[in-house]
């Protein structure tokens, strides 16, 4: 889960939890695809749940790009989330300029 950093009051996000929204940046997502990729019934990694309450990601309802199905899509403050986190090094992480998302060592469709 993000955790607030307690000397700023600023977000700092989990690497599984940047993993997530750069998955969900690097194309639009359905509903369904993205309940199968990461929802988990595992209290340790809720990255989903984390997601939804810290306001990073929202769903959509009857989206014409995913011929009326709900997508999920990056708000605001998870976007601005992500974009920091490709500018601080340590992370590793960098925009998917290839359309894929490593996730776990694999490669899966952007």
């Amino acid at each position: 889960m993000g955790q607030d950093n307690n000397q700023t009051g600023t977000l700092v996000p989990s690497l599984s939890l940047l993993q997530f929204l750069a998955w969900v940046a690097a194309r639009r997502r359905s509903h369904a695809e993205t309940m199968d990729a990461w929802r988990t019934s595992c209290p340790r990694l809720s990255v989903w749940e984390d997601a939804l309450a810290d306001d990073l990601v929202r769903v959509e309802r009857a989206d014409t790009t995913l011929r009326g199905v709900a997508a999920v899509a990056l708000t605001e403050k998870g976007a601005a989330v992500l974009k920091t986190a490709w500018r601080a090094p340590h992370t590793g992480l960098s925009p998917p300029a290839d359309g894929v998302v490593r996730r776990r060592g694999l490669a899966e469709d952007g």
